[in-house]
């Protein structure tokens, strides 16, 4: 087995695959990129049993068979490399040997039936969404996911396809966020809750690319495959929670105010703020906003006016610092809408402008009891 690839080239998709890899694993062959060759396509494997990723390149080889090569010390040595052809050569004593201009390199591998079988989705149903669409979906989503391994099913985000548009939903029981598109549509009713480790492989590579993702998915795993890539993995097992019945229809209380400028105000009087609730106290009345924070214990306290566009009764409601931020960061309009309706329930953040032609974007933010 013999084949001649650009170093470069190489790299590039490595670096990708090597993100599926974990730093610690308890099968000692998922260490390793998986290379299957079939004369003048190679295909590079990553896995950590749940996720499994691929990517076909073309190369330059008339032979065929499959290895296990050690991708911390392959990505290593590919990093070093200035452009050029590199030979790679499977030996009978069990190393492969690349040869550069400069030198010879011998790497110990591991024969390639040895390296998990990837899952064939029997049936599965397909939807296609545009690689740009999947990216703002996954990066307007993910920050808002849990962490709790006691709940498995908020630590994902949730799929909803339907012949009316997608919907992206993610939640930690704080705060919660829907996007949806009504300008791309799915041919039949499906939902999947998404982990969060493939979310943001393949939120780092569709941001850069303008191709169409072909999404097959059953009960059990989602393919995701688009240009030479497929990645594959095991969905979150178990019921999403009825995330519509916390979305408060009636909010009477209407907060439309400068984006950039309120969450500046609210990243400077959170530092003020106690560190272990962050709470920060917005006071609304007429058409001025007060931001204010004090933390009892050590005497601090900070407080700044701001001037909004503001419809309804005058109230005060106190916010998590640190999700208000997290929101705030993650619009990219001008203006944004808080809509409330009592101190208790939960506020409702969307953005006024720099939406595309049918995108919605729902930010839900819980309260916290403020010390009178």
């Amino acid at each position: 087995m013999k084949f001649i690839v650009s170093s470069s080239y190489l790299l590039k998709q490595l670096q990708v695959l090597g993100n599926v890899i974990n730093s610690s694993n308890t099968l000692p062959i998922l260490d390793n990129f998986l290379f299957d060759l079939d004369h003048s396509v190679l295909t590079v494997s990553a896995s950590d049993l749940e996720t499994t990723m691929s990517a076909t390149l073309g190369i330059d080889s008339e032979s065929k068979g499959s290895v296990a090569v050690p991708a911390k010390l392959l990505l290593e040595i590919l990093k070093t490399f200035p452009e050029q052809p590199l030979t790679f050569t499977v030996e009978e004593n069990s190393t492969i040997e690349i040869s550069s201009n400069s030198g010879k390199y011998a790497l110990a591998y591991a024969p390639g039936e040895e390296f998990p079988k990837s899952v064939n989705l029997d049936d599965p149903s397909v939807t296609l969404v545009p690689a740009d669409v999947l990216a703002t979906a996954i990066s307007k989503t993910i920050f808002a996911a849990g962490n709790d391994d006691l709940r498995p099913v908020m630590s994902g985000v949730f799929f909803q396809f339907s012949p009316q548009g997608l919907t992206f939903v993610a939640t930690d029981a704080h705060k919660l966020v829907k996007y949806a598109r009504t300008d791309v549509t799915a041919s039949q009713v499906a939902d999947f809750i998404m982990p969060k480790k493939p979310l943001n492989i393949l939120k780092n590579i569709l941001s850069a690319s303008d191709t169409e993702v072909k999404i097959e998915y059953n009960d059990s795993n989602a393919t995701f495959s688009f240009e030479n890539y497929v990645l594959m993995c095991r969905l979150i097992d178990g019921k999403y929670p009825n995330y519509e019945a916390v979305i408060p229809k009636e909010n009477p209380n209407k907060l439309m105010i400068d984006r950039s400028q309120f969450l500046s105000s609210v990243r400077r009087v959170a530092i003020f703020s106690n560190k272990t609730t962050h709470q920060i106290r917005l006071k609304i009345a007429g058409a001025e906003l007060n931001v204010s924070a004090e933390d009892i214990d050590y005497s601090n306290k900070a407080e700044e006016r701001l001037t909004c566009d503001y419809q309804g009764d005058d109230m005060q409601i106190g916010y998590n610092s640190r999700f208000l931020t997290e929101m705030l960061t993650n619009l990219q309009s001008d203006m944004i809408m808080l809509e409330m309706s009592l101190p208790n329930r939960a506020g409702i953040l969307t953005p006024v402008d720099g939406l595309e032609e049918g995108e919605t974007v729902t930010m839900l933010v819980m309260p916290v009891m403020l010390n009178s």
